[in-house]
């Protein structure tokens, strides 16, 4: 275990220092950010004083190095456009992302596992063939065009659920939770849910098709001529084995969310990071754009490895280190 982990951290250095490079080059590449931080009235002077000022005076791959010196002392940069360290304006809209990105997971897997499940063990009946035809639907909607069918009709037209904002927040340990509150709860559902019927339809469709292939499995024939009931051939049995690739899709599904969730929370106003990078895009705030690039490559690296990690707890077949021949 200890060898397996000292190699995936290693690896993970490796995928870091890589995608460093790769990022700060893409970003640094596009545009110039003085041209639109500084009024064009400004004179030559006034232009290369801010240049100065910001470090783009120095060649690119100077620049990295300074970039990658204080990043090694959890220094990502300062704004251009706030004047703050990049990393601590991430931070501030973090946990809104991160308590939406996991409310849809959670939301993904209450109601995706049981239904695929269903769908799986009586894959005739109609409703496992609703529950697929309702899939499928899930993979087909777009994002956008859903949450604001939720707001139409669940704020505007019932006027049950508020259509935009967080809501009322708890601090636990300094920072801000919103599920933590009723009113909090009511703001977060549409996102939410808005967020995990992609991911409803894909658990769906990836639950059933691991039940179909594990109920021909020897080991589950074995268990049924033993005469076990059927709920434990199904939860023990069958269940047990296929959270494997269910386990794989949502973890890198999570990261997946976490970053990509710009749609979700333009939509409904959710200040998470999600608006920060679409904002730091527009006006080429190259240190946000920077350090959020590679806070969501660190989070996808620990989230493989927790993958991997969690492998063994689900199927004793899994071996994280490598023995001899």
């Amino acid at each position: 275990m200890a060898l397996y982990l000292l190699r995936r951290v290693m690896q993970s250095v490796f995928v870091l220092v890589a995608m460093s490079i790769l990022v700060f080059i893409g970003v640094f590449a596009v545009g110039d950010p003085v041209e639109i931080l500084i009024s064009p009235d400004a004179d030559q002077e006034e232009k290369e004083r801010a240049i100065r000022a910001l470090g783009l005076d120095l060649p690119l791959w100077q620049q990295y190095f300074v970039f990658l010196e204080r990043a090694l002392q959890g220094d990502l940069g300062r704004s251009f456009v706030f004047n703050e360290p990049a990393i601590q304006l991430i931070l501030q809209r973090m946990p809104a992302t991160l308590e939406l990105a996991f409310g849809s997971m959670v939301i993904a897997v209450l109601i995706g596992l049981p239904l695929g499940l269903y769908a799986g063990l009586k894959p005739d009946s109609p409703v496992s063939k609703t529950i697929m035809a309702g899939s499928i639907l899930g993979f087909s909607l777009p994002t956008f065009w859903v949450g604001l069918m939720l707001i139409m009709v669940f704020a505007v037209q019932l006027g049950w659920l508020p259509s935009t904002g967080r809501g009322e927040t708890v601090e636990v340990l300094g920072v801000g939770w919103s599920f933590l509150t009723a009113n909090g709860l009511s703001h977060m559902l549409m996102p939410a849910f808005n967020l995990a019927l992609f991911k409803i339809s894909l658990v769906i469709r990836l639950t059933r098709a691991g039940v179909r292939e594990t109920m021909l499995m020897d080991y589950v024939k074995f268990a049924r001529a033993k005469g076990l009931s059927p709920a434990r051939v199904t939860f023990v049995h069958i269940f047990k084995n296929i959270l494997i690739p269910v386990v794989t899709v949502l973890g890198l599904e999570l990261g997946g969310t976490i970053a990509f969730s710009v749609v979700t929370e333009t939509i409904f106003a959710w200040p998470g990071m999600g608006k920060l990078i679409i904002d730091s895009i527009n006006v080429l705030d190259r240190p946000v754009m920077v350090a959020y690039l590679m806070m969501i490559v660190v989070m996808f690296v620990l989230i493989n490895l927790i993958v991997d990690i969690i492998y063994t707890l689900l199927d004793p077949r899994v071996r994280l280190e490598a023995k001899p021949a």
